[in-house]
């Protein structure tokens, strides 16, 4: 081989010879010295080619292999590299060594016979087809590898690598090494071929052997050294390229690493290499049951992969690989070891709960017990392979349950220790908790509402503190505090029921004064169910006025055991009864027990939101449900009156989502918070998901808190700017603002119906849109319900009573209606108005009567005590509670006394009645009761049993029905007679239940704005035909009935003026009640055959003295208006209902004007009976347990709540009304003529009142007031306010609903009159007034003039036409259509 020339551009090629000691053991030792090592790692560095045996003692055959081929050198191959400047050069490495034969162990015989030194000083080698040498395995399996043959000819030896092994050889003495070495140097020195020492096996070398083999290179001139390790692979590749720089001299000097060095920078990147390649490990397997092959085929081609099997092998990449797979098996049982034990504590309380069972045990007992369970499978498996961890139920991950070989291990004792501890602490912290339970029932000092920081030092002992953390004895306190208001809430309500006569007395509306309240107060303070919520006072104050709503507004909504009512269980008892005649009920009852929620926000400062709140409350149900258009609606309300970024003023919580917000103010300061407020909410959840409370329905009200009294109160020009401050922060807000409200006198309310439904309304409708927006169906209409429909007549029954039961009774009602409603005797009505009534068939003074049976509420029934014709009532009280028996008498105390009353206590059973002393006395109250009154008292069982006692029959009530059938005549007139007047003025009609034809005292129809309401139940049971009936014409008759018809007009004609005087008793002939005066075919009776009237004569009664009914004429106005009260009525579908002042016409009260409706006239109200001898007494005045209040009835008569009432008679009117006729008979005018003008003319000769106050106007007004001559023209005869007024309702209202009827706001009528008196020009469009407010104001004008349209001058004449026509028709009416046409 030529050695490579400067000239030439070819890669110069290079022969390396590497030689050192070498021989037999006794020579070298046992070992070599790495000559084989140093080679294998040059020629082929990856690790996977690397082997540290290479041995030199060879048999025959293999010696004489093509490898060794007969040579004591071998040919390690042809190797390229690139050195450090860059330019590549090839080297041909040969190790000169001596093969020892197995057999002989001395060495081989070659064809060269010449010792070690001489062969390996050679600088010439040859050998024919010698194949490159790889390992110790490759001798005899030359096939099996590369098979490269040495280059032909003889190689020209470039330079010497001599190795000297510096580790502690075995056998081998290192002085020998080196003479040895120093003998071979100075052969090689002569072939004035370059040498490197390099010392070999350096990673266990001798710090002597090395400091002595650098003393050796010194002393041969400058002999270069470099320190290696083979199996570290530190220096090897230096070593060959320090030669390589030493046979090129134009290449430098070489550079030689310190071994340490070397050693460092070769250990940073193995480890740079080992953490590339475990990353990649970690990334790539996942589950413990991965295999090398598979994992090594997905890593063949990551350069991590392949560096480090460079670098340290294939058999330590699987190494780390295996210790992967084993770190995941073993974190997986780790895990399924902790899931095991964690699931053994819920094991060991669900098989061995009880202390008991295994306090006395040793755990290996109690694994024994634990065997026994009927569970055990459930939460342990026994496997037939231990441990768990071999078998395959460690990879079942379907199969959660605890290997029982886990129970054997230390851990599960530890498990099993802490869980009997835990029985042991948690025994004595039930007894601990039972003890504080106890302690607060007993204590005290715990009262309702009390905190828990006032009631802590009266509680709380050492045991407690020991036991209990500070959440769980809060949490007990809590409860119990909720479980002792819950109850003096109920206490309190049931209070409220006992003292039912006491508001019925006083006649609370929808605005109790502050006089009404005070005295409700008086009355209760003393109660100790009063005084136990001393520390609830609003919440007392909000069930207080929750129970005047109640009592005001009686539904089944508002009744206090909503929604167990018992006319909602009436109802489904008739519709179990008679499913196909009452079908409605149940759907109504379950679409009633289904309500919406709204969750809205009160936001308000310094106790506005509370109060809100609490007022709000106050109008819903117990159970804390609002009627919106007949629709019940669950309303959450959640006030804030505090920083709202702070979590317990936020409006968002886990379980409250608001649908909208009612922003309250009364102040700058307080409006000023409600603005910051909301910008805090806004910035708050910006960006944020629930972002869409920054979009809420906001509402702004104006409101005083309770005790400032109306906005007058705070001053006029305050309250208008403090509304236009509120209506510009409204149009900043893009939200409603409400009409201001306007609370009562002191103890007012600050807000009204009709805002909280304006309120509502606009949530929902925010609700329907964004849910059409995404594509929700609206909800489909509620079903109507029976009181839906108007009341029809019932002519099927003789006659009617009404059965009266309490609410929340404890005794059971089907037990109770089960005997009425036995089908051999009972049967549905046909009319679909009859609500929950039913027709019995009975046999009374053996006669064969249909009663109709009318099951009602107390509360259903006080509304129709005085208008309604009811023959009998049966009322049931509990003999168990006093509410019951007091809410009876509350009852009775406006019936009148001829109507017969059965009074039934009911027990639950037989011992209850007898051996209660509770019940005794409530039994004697009402024996005592019933025969003060001179009913019948009955007591029955209605037990939980099913069992009906034997005493419940309805023959127990046939005297009852025998007193009511003997009475019925009576109570018919009495009726006719009592409400004649009401008929004309409240749109009555008086009814007989037999009859088919209107009442002869029906007259024309007054105006819807006259008619009074319906109760909330309309109760068409109690509405039915009656009348006068003509006997049947014949032929031969006709000219009688003429004769009579033609006496009857005379009459009519040429009646005398009635004097104005007190009716006299009325005498009724029993005997002739039943049979003389009935027509077989129709049974209609005429009431003036059967009464007895007494003879003419001075202060004696005659029907013909009293004037007609006067609705057609004008009525004066009062100056004061009536308290009416709007509330929405399922009965209306969304209707308002203006209910008024239901005793308004009593004799102790003045009637109360209103705004859409005018007092009766002068006339109607002397036309009422006196008190004295002539109508029926009340039941109240019959007896001493009744009309206990009545002081408070006097107290308070002068005007309902809020209103001053009528303006006292002055002294001219009392001297009038004693006068009589004979101070009008002394102008010698026509006394009838005269009558009727003394009817129409004012009360007494005092000027006309003013004109009313519900409109304030100026003391001068130039339009309004004024005589209608005075705002009219021959060019505008219509006034220009009415063409105003009557265009811009034609045109924007009429599609509202009650236009003339609902009142409008009064602040707005009175701003709207104000600014038309400053300009007749006024744009009531762009004012943009509502309809109901242009509508009152109308209606306003045509109540302030001082002479009404319909002048007085032509009212006498009205009245004889209206008088004669109408007597002509009702007369007429009393005859079939046959007979009219004989006629």
């Amino acid at each position: 081989m030529m050695m490579a020339k400067k000239q030439d551009s070819r890669v110069p090629i290079y022969t390396v010879v590497v030689v050192g000691l070498s021989g037999t053991e006794k020579e070298k030792g046992q070992c070599g010295v790495g000559k084989s090592c140093l080679c294998n790692r040059f020629v082929r560095p990856s690790a996977d080619d690397f082997h540290l045996d290479h041995t030199s003692v060879l048999s025959t055959s293999d010696f004489g292999g093509r490898v060794v081929n007969n040579d004591h050198f071998l040919f390690w191959g042809e190797v390229g590299r690139v050195l450090e400047e860059g330019c590549e050069c090839r080297m041909h490495v040969v190790e000169q060594t001596e093969f020892i034969d197995d057999q002989t162990f001395q060495p081989h015989r070659s064809t060269a016979l010449q010792p070690y030194i001489k062969r390996a000083a050679c600088t010439k080698l040859a050998s024919a087809e010698k194949l490159m040498y790889f390992c110790t395995d490759q001798l005899g399996l030359e096939q099996d590898f590369e098979q490269k043959q040495m280059p032909e000819g003889k190689l020209q030896v470039d330079g010497f690598l001599l190795c000297v092994d510096v580790s502690r050889g075995m056998n081998r003495n290192f002085d020998d090494q080196m003479k040895f070495v120093t003998n071979l140097f100075n052969h090689l020195g002569k072939t004035k071929k370059p040498i490197v020492l390099v010392l070999t096996k350096c990673d266990e070398g001798v710090e002597r052997y090395i400091k002595d083999s650098h003393t050796f290179a010194i002393t041969k001139k400058n002999l270069p050294v470099v320190e290696t390790s083979a199996r570290s692979n530190v220096n090897v590749d230096l070593a060959f390229f320090s030669l390589i720089q030493l046979i090129d001299k134009s290449r430098g000097k070489p550079k030689i690493s310190p071994y340490f060095e070397a050693l460092k920078h070769q250990s940073q990147l193995i480890a740079s290499a080992k953490d590339r390649y475990e990353w990649l490990v970690n990334n790539i397997v996942k589950n413990h049951n991965e295999t090398w092959p598979n994992i090594s085929r997905r890593m063949q081609t990551s350069p991590e992969y392949k560096e480090y099997v460079f670098l340290e092998g294939t058999a330590k990449a699987k190494k780390l690989f295996q210790q992967h797979i084993h770190r995941l098996k073993q974190e997986h049982i780790e895990r399924r070891r902790k899931g095991y034990l964690s699931t053994l504590p819920l094991a060991l309380s669900s098989l061995v709960s009880e202390l008991a069972e295994i306090e006395h045990l040793s755990w290996a007992g109690v694994q024994k017990v634990l065997e026994s369970k009927k569970d055990f499978e459930h939460w342990f498996v026994v496997l037939e392979d231990a441990p768990w961890e071999d078998t395959p139920h460690l990879d079942n991950m379907e199969d959660e349950r605890i290997p029982f070989d886990v129970l054997d291990t230390t851990a599960a004792e530890i498990i099993f220790d802490a869980h009997l501890e835990h029985l042991r602490n948690e025994c004595r912290r039930a007894e601990i908790r039972k003890e504080f339970k106890a302690k607060l029932m007993s204590s005290p000092f715990v009262t309702p509402g009390k905190p828990w920081e006032e009631a802590r030092s009266f509680i709380m002992n050492e045991d407690f503190y020991q036991w209990l953390e500070e959440p769980e004895y809060l949490d007990i306190y809590n409860r119990h505090q909720k479980a002792i208001i819950d109850k003096a809430k109920e206490d309190f309500q049931e209070l409220l029921l006992e003292y039912s006569e006491l508001f019925y007395e006083l006649e609370v509306d929808a605005k109790p004064s502050k006089e009404k309240m005070g005295a409700i107060q008086e009355v209760l303070g003393e109660e100790q169910r009063f005084k136990a919520l001393q520390k609830l006072q609003a919440e007392r104050d909000a069930l207080v006025l929750k129970h005047i709503h109640f009592v005001y507004h009686p539904t089944k909504e508002t009744c206090p055991s909503c929604p167990n009512c018992v006319d909602s269980k009436i109802e489904q008892t008739l519709a179990s009864c008679f499913p196909a005649r009452y079908p409605s009920f149940t759907k109504t009852h379950l679409s009633e027990s289904k309500a919406d929620r709204i969750n809205l926000v009160i936001l308000g400062k310094d106790g506005l939101a509370r109060e809100m709140a609490n007022e709000i409350r106050a109008l819903c149900t117990n159970d804390d449900r609002y009627v919106l258009d007949g629709k019940m609606y669950e309303l959450v309300l959640r006030p804030i009156e505090g920083n709202v970024r702070l979590p317990v003023n936020s409006f968002h919580t886990a379980t409250f989502t608001p649908h909208g917000c009612l922003c309250l103010y009364n102040s700058k300061e307080s409006l000023t918070y409600v603005v910051e407020s909301l910008d805090k909410l806004r910035e708050s959840t910006l960006g944020r998901r629930d972002n869409h409370l920054s979009q809420l329905p906001l509402s702004l009200l104006l409101v005083t808190k309770r005790g400032v009294g109306t906005f007058g109160d705070i001053g006029a020009e305050t309250a208008q700017t403090l509304i236009a401050q509120g209506q510009q922060v409204a149009g900043k807000l893009q939200c409603s603002f409400l009409d201001p409200a306007s609370p009562g006198t002191g103890y007012g309310r600050n807000v009204n119906e009709r805002q909280i439904n304006q309120v509502l309304k606009a949530l929902l409708e925010n609700r329907r849109s964004a849910g059409f927006r995404s594509g929700s169906p609206p909800p489909p209409p509620l079903p109507p319900t029976i009181r839906d429909l108007q009341p029809e007549p019932s002519p099927e029954a003789d006659f009617r009573i009404v059965m009266c039961l309490m609410c929340g009774d404890p005794y059971d009602v089907d037990q109770l209606l089960s005997p009425f409603l036995l089908p051999q005797h009972c049967r549905p009505t046909s009319n679909l108005a009859s609500d929950t009534s039913v027709l019995l068939e009975q046999t009374v003074g053996g006669h064969r009567q249909t009663v109709e049976l009318s099951l009602l509420s107390y509360h259903a029934t006080f509304s129709m005590r005085k208008t309604k014709l009811v023959h009998g009532y049966i009322a049931v009280y509990s003999a168990r509670r006093k509410a019951s028996l007091e809410t009876l008498c509350a009852f009775l105390c406006e019936v009148q006394d001829i109507i017969p009353v059965q009074l039934l206590a009911v027990g639950e059973s037989q011992a209850e009645l007898t051996d209660s002393e509770s019940a005794r006395e409530l039994l004697n109250q009402g024996e005592d009761l019933a025969h003060e009154i001179e009913g019948r008292f009955s007591r029955i069982v209605c037990g939980g049993g099913g069992i009906i006692s034997g005493l419940h029959r309805l023959d127990l009530l046939r005297p009852f029905f025998m007193e009511v059938m003997e009475k019925r005549s009576v109570v018919e007139a009495t009726h006719m007679y009592d409400n004649a007047p009401e008929a004309a003025i409240t749109n009555e009609t008086v009814y007989s239940p037999r009859c088919g034809s209107p009442s002869p005292v029906t007259m024309l129809l007054d105006s819807e704005e006259d008619m009074e309401a319906s109760p909330p139940y309309h109760d068409g049971t109690l509405t039915s035909h009656g009348g006068f009936k003509m006997p049947d014409l014949d032929s031969g008759d006709t000219f009688s009935v003429i004769s009579d018809l033609s006496t009857f007009e005379s009459k009519l004609n040429n009646k005398m003026a009635p004097q104005v005087r007190s009716k006299p008793s009325v005498t009724f002939d029993l005997r002739k009640s039943f049979n003389p005066y009935m027509d077989p075919m129709t049974h209609r009776r005429s009431l003036t055959s059967t009464m007895n009237w007494p003879p003419s004569g001075e202060g004696v009664y005659d029907p013909s003295d009293y004037a007609e009914p006067m609705d057609a004429v004008s009525k004066p106005r009062l100056s004061h208006e009536e308290n009416i009260y709007s509330v929405p009525h399922d009965s209306t579908q969304g209707k308002i209902i203006t209910i008024r002042n239901a005793n308004k016409m009593h004799s102790n009260g003045g009637g109360n004007g209103s705004d859409s409706e005018a007092e009766s006239s002068s006339l109607e109200r002397r036309r009422k009976p006196s008190a004295v001898g002539v109508k029926p007494r009340l039941y109240r005045d019959r007896s001493k347990r009744l009309g206990k209040f009545s002081s408070f009835r006097t107290s308070f008569s002068i005007g309902s709540d809020d209103e001053l009432g009528v303006l006292p008679k002055t002294k001219e009117d009392e001297v009038g009304a004693l006068k009589g006729d004979n101070s009008l008979n002394e102008d010698g005018e026509d006394p009838k003529k005269r009558n009727i003008l003394r009817s129409l003319r004012r009360p007494g000769k005092k000027p006309r009142p003013k004109p009313r106050q519900s409109i304030t106007k100026p003391i001068e007004s130039n339009y309004f007031g004024l005589p209608l001559v005075s705002v009219v023209s021959p060019d505008r005869p219509i006034p220009l306010f009415i063409d105003k007024c009557i265009r811009y309702i034609e045109a924007t209202g009429l599609t509202t609903e009650g236009i003339y009827r609902v009142s409008g706001n009064k602040a707005e009528m009175e701003s709207m009159q104000r600014q038309f008196e400053q300009d007749h020009g006024l744009d009531l469009v762009e004012k943009d007034f509502t309809v109901n407010t242009v509508a009152g104001a109308l209606k306003a004008f045509f109540a302030e003039l001082p002479d009404p349209l319909l002048p007085y001058s032509l009212q006498t004449e009205l009245v004889e036409a209206f008088s004669k026509s109408a007597t002509l028709r009702l007369f007429a009416r009393c005859f079939s259509p046959q007979q009219r046409t004989k006629l």
